[in-house]
């Protein structure tokens, strides 16, 4: 079957087209949402979502571009609203926190999941502060750095996943490590 036709069958709400949408994309749309929030249930929910949304949204799908491609773009979209909503929560409790004479820390440790296939680290401390750096780039160079260093996408298609050129691709992903050069080098200097 190809492509065009499995997109239909999709689009006819097959139930074997949406099995093997599953069975192809399930744990690949996983790791994605791992690499973008090292959470391993919060990444089951958002892959959870994504399928929603796919299920919901394939008649829309024009086919401008590959099915795969498509579904990175709103892989990366909801790990990126999730991740806006989690700061934007996080700023309202320590606002909230503000106006009350006392307040607790949360120092529960969000990162639970350090053994993505896409990063082999010595240990979860020096995962921990990869992800930390990585999360703290600028969305742009995040998204581009996570899609390509972590998901081992190429550039080609982090090119047609975020719609950028690749000279963009290239240029953030430069930055991107400079970026993290030097946030790592601060870290590791504090740390001796």
């Amino acid at each position: 079957m190809t492509e065009t036709e499995f997109i239909e069958e999709l689009k006819n709400k097959s139930r074997a087209s949406y099995a093997k949408l599953l069975d192809d994309f399930q744990h690949k749309v996983f790791a994605t949402c791992l690499s973008f929030v090292p959470n391993k249930e919060d990444a089951e929910d958002i892959a959870q979502d994504v399928f929603v949304e796919l299920f919901n949204s394939i008649s829309k799908f024009k086919g401008q571009s590959k099915l795969s491609t498509w579904i990175y773009k709103i892989t990366t979209n909801k790990c990126l609203e999730f991740i806006r909503k989690r700061n934007t929560k996080k700023r309202f409790a320590f606002l909230q926190s503000l106006s009350r004479d006392n307040f607790e820390i949360d120092r529960t440790n969000y990162f639970t999941e350090m053994n993505h296939p896409g990063i082999i680290l010595e240990n979860k401390e020096r995962s921990e502060t990869l992800f930390l750096a990585i999360n703290g780039l600028p969305e742009a160079q995040r998204i581009v750095f996570t899609l390509h260093k972590v998901d081992g996408k190429s550039y080609q298609e982090v090119s047609d996943i975020t719609e950028k050129s690749l000279s963009s691709v290239e240029s953030l992903m430069f930055r991107a490590k400079k970026n993290l050069r030097k946030t790592l080098e601060v870290f590791y200097e504090n740390q001796a």
